[in-house]
């Protein structure tokens, strides 16, 4: 059993880092709006049937504030936050903008004193500031000389800063949606979110239609690092433990670094060890007084 579950956290990492692979891989037969729509509108459609009896029942009982919570779920984590991501790999290698999930972490620390009320001290200011200079090693290629970001790596911290939005709401969430009414819902939400990104692309004269690639990353997106992932994940958790899974996020940055080389031919430079090397070390120190 405990093999078993070991083997779906991999597969979950995997599925995860697989994300940013994808959408580099086929960054010039899809636009990043279209795969997030695509992908919102597939997993909605697959969890219809199961939800929507549950939904048509609940929903009227919300209040404002359930449907502001839920609204702002649905801009960062249902729509923006991956289209920023299939955006990044237009511009920056997929080595490049994986290692910024590492960086997640910090956003939500730095969200949570606004949004939660939470008190920052000083350590985990210093942790901040150390991890940060990780991201401007990444950004600015090892070049800090230069002191200029790529789009691309600017397009990928946004995407973490998001999902650190994201992890943030969730925590004012009151509402009685089960998983699966939650999942569908923001998708709804996000789908109506990113439909203006859509707009824009279209008449910009972005590749809109699908192909054959792009509907088969679309899929992926959807059925793969969305559906499967959460269950895999849902399932760990609650063999390992939300500690100990959570703990093997931080292996993401090298499981995508190893999947970029294999499948896109890239290869790592200094600076994108040391920089995240600087990230990790700043996790450690700003988690270390809550920790302790």
């Amino acid at each position: 059993m405990r093999f078993t579950a070991w083997a779906v956290l991999l597969a979950t990492l995997v599925l995860w880092s697989g994300n940013w692979i994808v959408a580099r891989a086929v960054r010039d037969d899809i636009s990043p709006g279209v795969a997030t729509a695509g992908r919102l509108v597939v997993v909605a459609l697959l969890l219809a049937p199961f939800v929507w009896r549950g939904l048509a029942t609940k929903l009227p009982r919300f209040s404002r504030r359930d449907w502001r919570v839920l609204w702002l779920l649905g801009l960062a984590g249902g729509g923006i936050h991956l289209s920023l991501q299939w955006l990044g790999v237009h511009y920056t290698t997929a080595t490049s903008a994986t290692l910024y999930l590492s960086s997640a972490p910090i956003f939500i620390l730095l969200l949570a004193a606004p949004v939660l009320g939470e008190r920052i001290v000083a350590r985990q200011w210093l942790g901040v500031g150390v991890s940060f200079c990780g991201v401007a090693l990444i950004g600015m290629r090892g070049e800090i000389q230069r002191l200029s970001f790529n789009l691309g790596d600017l397009c990928a911290l946004a995407s973490m800063a998001m999902w650190g939005s994201y992890t943030v709401f969730l925590r004012l969430r009151r509402d009685a949606l089960d998983v699966s009414e939650y999942i569908a819902l923001v998708c709804l939400l996000g789908l109506v979110c990113i439909a203006p990104w859509v707009a824009v692309e279209y008449f910009a004269g972005m590749t809109v239609r699908l192909n054959a690639a792009g509907a088969a990353a679309v899929l992926y997106s959807a059925i793969g690092s969305l559906l499967l992932a959460y269950a895999g994940w849902s399932y760990v958790v609650k063999r390992l433990g939300a500690a100990r899974a959570g703990v093997t996020m931080h292996l993401m940055p090298a499981i995508s670094v190893g999947l970029a080389a294999l499948f896109l031919g890239e290869r790592p430079y200094w600076f994108h060890v040391a920089g995240v090397a600087l990230i990790l070390a700043g996790v450690a120190i700003a988690s270390g007084r809550a920790a302790a």
